[in-house]
């Protein structure tokens, strides 16, 4: 399988992730992606083949197959990888929209008119809401992957011996796994990066509404500020005419005493 779409995808979405994004695009691409096509593929190989029982029974040796391994690990986590990388376009086509936008709004108004979008890949409005559906879409990928792979093989062990009583085998037959060891660490270290993943997801989604959360803050306490200084300072221009009007105190002229007035 050709992965090499995967890298141009995750290359061209980088430059729009945050600092956690880009972490958690590295992860992705190196450790699950370049593990799963250099390593993983290899170790499994040919599963069905290698599977082996001590019975000659026909049909015995498919059934116990498919019974302890109904779908390949290789090709869930193909699906996984796939399911998870593609919620990333979502975020350059709304970005190549909004470059769209503004492209036909200079052309029907000119290049001096009023930009659409100060910045095109700057997460605001629909952007921010389409980044952190993004996100929860691939938490809820990666734990319902990573449940699965433990619900349909009972855990994440590859016992070195497996007992199979299916039809049409004539009793209890022994079955054996090919490199149980290596695939047991494959398996772990698939799940790991997994549940690394969902934490960077996570990390990013609070990160990114505390963000929002101070920024209206801030501009909420901005726009407070002007209203109580333009309320200041018409009061002190109310105080300060009032002032003005009242007229000034200027001494009476004592009247004349009684014995002046006879006299």
């Amino acid at each position: 399988m050709n992965w090499a779409f995967l890298q141009g995808l995750l290359s061209g979405v980088n430059k729009y992730s945050t600092a956690f994004g880009r972490v958690w695009l590295s992860i992705v691409f190196l450790f699950r992606v370049m593990v799963f096509v250099v390593a993983a593929e290899k170790v499994w190989g040919d599963e069905q083949k290698d599977f082996k029982c001590n019975t000659a029974q026909p049909g015995c040796h498919n059934v116990c197959y498919d019974h302890f391994f109904p779908v390949s690990h290789v090709r869930l986590w193909a699906l996984q990888l796939i399911f998870v990388t593609c919620p990333s376009l979502l975020v350059v086509m709304h970005v190549a929209y909004r470059e769209d936008r503004e492209r036909k709004n200079r052309l029907k108004y000119g290049d001096d008119c009023r930009r659409l979008y100060q910045n095109t890949g700057k997460k605001r409005g629909g952007l921010w809401w389409t980044y952190v559906l993004t996100l929860v879409f691939k938490i809820g990928v990666d734990a319902t992957f990573v449940y699965l792979l433990y619900h349909i093989y009972e855990g994440y062990d590859f016992p070195s011996l497996i007992k199979c009583q299916q039809k049409p085998c004539p009793n209890t037959v022994d079955c054996f796994i090919a490199r149980p060891t290596e695939k047991r660490i494959f398996t772990i270290f698939m799940v790991v990066t997994s549940l690394v993943c969902i934490f960077l997801s996570i990390i990013e989604i609070l990160y990114l509404v505390g963000k929002r959360c101070r920024e209206c803050f801030a501009a909420g306490h901005h726009t407070h500020h002007p209203m109580t200084n333009n309320i200041s300072s018409g009061s002190h221009l109310m105080e300060s005419s009032t002032l003005k009007r009242v007229p000034k105190c200027t001494p009476e002229t004592p009247a004349p005493s009684y014995s002046s007035a006879i006299s």
